[in-house]
Parts: structure tokens; C-alpha cells; sequence
């Protein structure tokens, strides 16, 4: 060993080997108090811009759950309003069939029968003019190519197009003065307007029915994708704590013994002094 008194060594060495322990020490400090290992692309560059592009997915994946449900939401209240119109249209259909019947009825019976169907035929508008989610109407013709965000990405597949139509008593075909049960003849022909009604309808829901169970199809697919992409994130970037600690801990024994052999480094040109006689 050659001693010196301009130049330490051994001192410098020291102080390097305790200036790299300081600055791992504090990454890890910086680990353990965020939870996170990678917080800005000083950190880890290629992680850092795969780590945002995860988080961009997962997030999207959550907005368009969302919008799912939302979807789904809608789609139930108009089918509700739907099996409502149905039910009207059977009790339509009920009315018709029994005012046909000619040689049993009197003209008062055919009196309080149509006085019943118009009422429920001005229920069927009521439904179709009333059912509405938020302010948006569904059931009177104006809810046509609408379409529901619910995946993650700016793709046509990532969304579904929904159109109801309008089941007001005239588009239906069933309006007061398309149909009549006043008399058996008018009310034979109202019969097979009735019966057609209940088909759109029942068509209509249908349709809406398939909506809804493809969207909740995709809700469950992205709420599994969500999950995957977010365990995806959190394995890039957080922190590992039980090895962060481990590490922390042999940084804290290495800081001290840097420390203490920096002291002993520096009192080696002390040395010196004991060659002179």
C-alpha cells in the first residue's frame, strides 16, 4: 500500500462506493413510500411508455363498462314499456275476437267494448310517447341508429347500433281510425290489425332483447379485460414490497459500513506522521 497525502485514494473509492449506495437508497426510498417502481420515464423509459398505454386500456375498459350498463339500463326500460304494449295489444285482441262474435252481442255490449279498446289504444300512444330515458324518447320513432360505446377503442366493433322504431297505435296499425270493434264486421277486421301489431311489437323486443344480451356479453369480456390489463400494469410497475424492504435493508448496512470505512479512509495520511522521526 503507497501512501500519499495529496491524493487519497482509498478516500475517493470510499466516498463513490457511499455516493452509489445513497442514490440506490434513495430509489428505493422513493419504491417504498410511493408504492410505485416506475413514476416518470426516468425510471424505466420503455416501461414507463408500456405502462401508460396499459393504464390508457384499462381505463377505457372501465368508461365502457360503464357505458354498457348504461346501455343496458335503456334497452331494459324500453323492453318494460314493450311487454306493457304487448299485454295492452293481447287485451286488444281479447276485445276484438269477442266483439266479432255477432250473434251473441247487443249493441250496448259492442258499445262498452269499443269504449274499452279506444282507451287502451290511447294507452299504447301514451306508452310510446312517454317511455324515455333521461330525455331521450324511445318508443316514438326517433330512437334510430343510435349507438353504444363499450369498448376500449375508437372501432366499429367496439360498439353496438341499436334502432327501436316507432310503436305509436299508428305506426302499429292500430289506431282509432285504422281499427274499431263497433261493429262484429269492423271488429273481425281488427282482429288481424291487432294480431299484426303484436307481431312488431314482439319483433321490436326481440330485437332489443339480442342488444342486450350482446352487450352484457361485452361488459363481462371487458370486466375480465379490465382485470387482466390492470394485474398486466401493476406487475411493470409497482412495487414489489417485501423485496424493496429486503433491499432497503442491505442498502442500510451498506450505507453505514461506507460511512464508517469513508472515516477510516480519510485518517490514513495520518499515517504519514508516524514515518517521521
Amino acid at each position: 500500500m503507497s501512501l500519499s497525502v495529496n491524493t487519497n485514494l482509498s478516500a475517493i473509492e470510499a466516498y463513490n462506493n457511499l455516493n452509489s449506495t445513497n442514490t440506490a437508497m434513495q430509489t428505493t426510498i422513493n419504491q417504498l413510500s410511493s408504492g410505485l417502481k416506475i413514476q416518470t420515464a426516468a425510471n424505466n423509459a420503455a416501461g414507463y411508455v408500456i405502462s401508460q398505454g396499459l393504464q390508457t386500456q384499462a381505463n377505457g375498459l372501465g368508461v365502457a363498462i360503464n357505458n354498457g350498463q348504461n346501455a343496458v339500463s335503456v334497452l331494459q326500460i324500453a323492453t318494460g314499456a314493450m311487454n306493457q304494449q304487448i299485454s295492452i295489444l293481447q287485451n286488444m285482441n281479447q276485445l276484438a275476437t269477442q266483439a266479432a262474435n255477432a250473434g251473441a252481442n247487443s249493441a250496448t255490449s259492442l258499445a262498452a267494448d269499443q269504449q274499452q279498446f279506444a282507451a287502451l289504444q290511447n294507452q299504447l300512444d301514451q306508452i310510446a310517447n312517454s317511455t324515455q330515458f333521461g330525455s331521450t324518447q324511445l318508443l316514438n320513432g326517433s330512437y334510430t341508429g343510435q349507438s353504444f360505446q363499450i369498448g376500449a377503442y375508437a372501432s366499429s366493433v367496439d360498439q353496438v347500433v341499436v334502432s327501436i322504431g316507432n310503436l305509436g297505435s299508428s305506426a302499429l296499425g292500430v289506431s282509432s281510425t285504422a281499427a274499431s270493434i263497433g261493429t262484429a264486421s269492423a271488429a273481425f277486421s281488427a282482429m288481424a290489425l291487432v294480431q299484426s301489431a303484436i307481431g312488431m311489437v314482439a319483433s321490436a323486443e326481440a330485437s332489443v332483447g339480442a342488444a342486450q344480451n350482446q352487450i352484457q356479453a361485452i361488459i363481462a369480456n371487458d370486466t375480465v379485460g379490465q382485470q387482466n390489463v390492470t394485474a398486466a400494469n401493476s406487475t411493470l410497475v409497482d412495487t414489489n414490497m417485501a423485496k424493496a424492504m429486503t433491499t432497503f435493508s442491505s442498502q442500510q448496512v451498506l450505507m453505514q459500513a461506507g460511512v464508517g470505512m469513508l472515516s477510516q479512509a480519510q485518517a490514513l495520511p495520518q499515517l504519514i506522521l508516524k514515518l517521521i522521526p
